[in-house]
C-alpha cells in the first residue's frame, strides 16, 4: 500500500478556492465583456440588439465545450490522479483567456476575430468542464467526519470572489481612462491579469498530494478503463437526477448576473459603472451565504438544504419582474441582494452533493459531467432566452422561467433522496 503525505487542511482548502477563483475570474471577465464590450468590437456589422444577441451565442458556447471538459479531464482525474488534472484544466482555461486579451478585432481582420473569439471561449469552457469537480473533489475527499459540506464550500466561494474580481476590475477601468481608451485597449487588461493568478494557483497546486479516497482506489486498483462509459452505463440515474438538480442554481445565477447587466443597462437606464456597483455589492451577500449553506447542509443534510432553497427560489421567481422592472434603484438593489443569498444557498452545498452521487472511482467524471450538463440546461442559454422573453413578453415572463426551473430541481432532488450512498464521511 502507498504511503501519502497527508495534506495540511489549509493548503488542500486554498488550493481548491483558488483554483477556482481563477477559473471563475476567467469565465465571469468573458461574460462581463459579452456585454459591455465584444458585441461592438467583433460584431460591429449587425445592428446593436443582433449584435449582443450574437455575442451572448459565443458565451454560450462554452456551456456546450464544459462536458468535453468533464470527460477529458474526468478520464485522466479518475485514472491519474486528482493533482495533475487539476494543473492541466488550470492551464487550458488561463492559456484560452490570455489568448482572448490578444486577440485582433473586427476592425482588423474581418470575420475571423469573432470565429477566434469562438475557438478561445470553448478553450475556457474545456478548462472549466476539468477545474470545478476536481476542486470539489479535492476539498471533500481530504474533509474530517461530519464537515464534507464545510470543505466542499471552499471551491464554491471561487463563484463570487472570482466574480467580485472580475466586476471590480471592470469597475476600476472605467473610473481610470475614457470609453475611448477603454474599447481601444484597456478592455484586454482583465484578460491579460490573468496570467498572474495562472501563476500563483500553478504555485499551490504542485504543492499537494492525492487525496486519501483517490489513494485507496489506487491501492485497491480499483480504477475503471474508461471512468465516462462507466457513468453513462452504470450511473445514468444519478447523471441525469444531478444534472436537474443542478438546473435551478444555473439559471438564476446568470439570470442574476449576465441577463440582469444586460437588461439594466440597455432597458433600465443604468450606466455600466452603476449597474457594476450594485452588482459587486449583491456579491457580498453571494459570498457571505455560502458559508452559512453549508452549515445548514452538514447539520440537515445537503438534500433537505438544497429542496428548501429550490422552493425559495420558485417563490422569488415570482418577484423577479415586479422588483426588477420597477427600475429604481432601492426595488433593484433589493432584487439584487435577494438573489445572490439565493445563490449562494443553493450553490454552497451543490458540489458535495454532486461528489456523493457517485462512487470514488468515477467521481471525477461523474460530479463533472453532471455539474457541466446542468450548465448546459441552465446556463448557456438562459440569458438567451431571458432577453427574448423580457423583451417580448415583459420581465414577469422571465421570473416565471425561473421558477418553472426550480420546481424542476425540486422534483429531482426528491427522486434523488436514496442516491447519496458514495460517501465515506459523513
Amino acid at each position: 500500500m502507498s504511503v501519502v503525505t497527508a495534506n495540511k487542511p489549509r493548503t488542500v482548502l486554498f488550493a481548491s478556492l483558488i483554483g477556482t477563483t481563477i477559473e471563475f475570474y476567467d469565465f465571469y471577465i468573458y461574460a462581463t465583456a459579452a456585454v459591455l464590450v465584444f458585441p461592438r468590437l467583433f460584431f460591429p456589422t449587425a445592428d446593436p440588439g443582433a449584435a449582443m444577441l450574437q455575442s451572448l451565442a459565443t458565451f454560450a458556447i462554452a456551456f456546450f465545450a464544459r462536458p468535453v471538459g468533464s470527460a477529458v479531464f474526468g478520464h485522466f482525474g479518475d485514472r491519474v490522479g486528482r493533482k495533475a488534472t487539476l494543473v492541466a484544466a488550470l492551464l487550458t482555461m488561463g492559456v484560452s483567456t490570455i489568448l482572448i486579451g490578444l486577440l485582433p478585432t473586427y476592425a482588423q481582420i474581418g470575420v475571423a476575430a469573432p470565429l477566434l473569439l469562438a475557438l478561445c471561449r470553448f478553450g475556457q469552457g474545456l478548462g472549466l468542464g476539468g477545474e470545478w469537480g476536481g476542486a470539489v473533489l479535492l476539498a471533500t475527499e481530504n474533509a474530517p467526519p461530519g464537515k464534507r459540506a464545510w470543505y466542499g464550500m471552499f471551491p464554491q466561494l471561487g463563484a463570487p470572489i472570482g466574480f467580485f474580481l472580475s466586476g471590480g476590475v471592470f469597475l476600476l477601468l472605467g473610473e481610470l481612462m475614457t470609453d475611448a481608451d477603454f474599447f481601444a485597449w484597456g478592455w484586454r487588461i482583465p484578460f491579460l491579469a490573468s496570467a498572474v493568478l495562472v501563476g500563483v494557483g500553478l504555485y499551490i497546486r504542485l504543492k499537494i498530494t492525492e487525496t486519501p479516497d483517490f489513494q485507496k482506489v489506487l491501492d485497491s486498483k480499483a480504477r475503471v478503463k474508461v471512468p465516462v462509459v462507466t457513468v453513462m452505463r452504470d450511473h445514468r440515474r444519478a447523471l441525469v437526477l444531478g444534472t436537474f438538480i443542478a438546473l435551478a442554481t444555473f439559471v438564476i445565477f446568470y439570470l442574476m448576473t449576465v441577463f440582469a447587466l444586460s437588461w439594466g443597462t440597455a432597458q433600465l437606464g443604468y450606466t455600466r459603472q452603476q449597474f457594476l456597483l450594485l452588482q459587486l455589492f449583491a456579491v457580498l451577500f453571494f459570498a457571505l451565504t455560502i458559508p452559512l449553506s453549508a452549515l445548514l447542509a452538514d447539520r440537515r443534510g445537503r438534500g433537505t438544504a438544497m429542496m428548501l432553497v429550490s422552493g425559495a427560489i420558485a417563490v422569488f421567481g415570482l418577484l423577479y419582474g415586479p422588483l426588477f422592472g420597477a427600475g429604481s434603484a432601492w426595488s433593484v438593489g433589493t432584487f439584487m441582494v435577494l438573489g445572490m443569498c439565493l445563490v449562494g444557498f443553493t450553490y454552497g452545498p451543490l458540489g458535495t452533493l454532486l461528489a456523493e452521487l457517485f462512487p470514488a472511482e468515477v467521481r471525477y467524471t461523474g460530479a463533472s459531467l453532471t455539474f457541466n450538463f446542468a450548465s448546459i440546461l441552465g446556463a448557456s442559454v438562459a440569458p438567451y432566452i431571458a432577453l427574448w422573453l423580457g423583451t417580448n413578453y415583459g420581465l414577469e415572463f422571465v421570473g416565471y422561467y425561473l421558477s418553472g426551473a426550480a420546481l424542476i430541481s425540486l422534483l429531482a432532488l426528491f427522486l434523488a433522496r436514496g442516491l447519496m450512498p458514495h460517501t465515506t464521511r459523513a
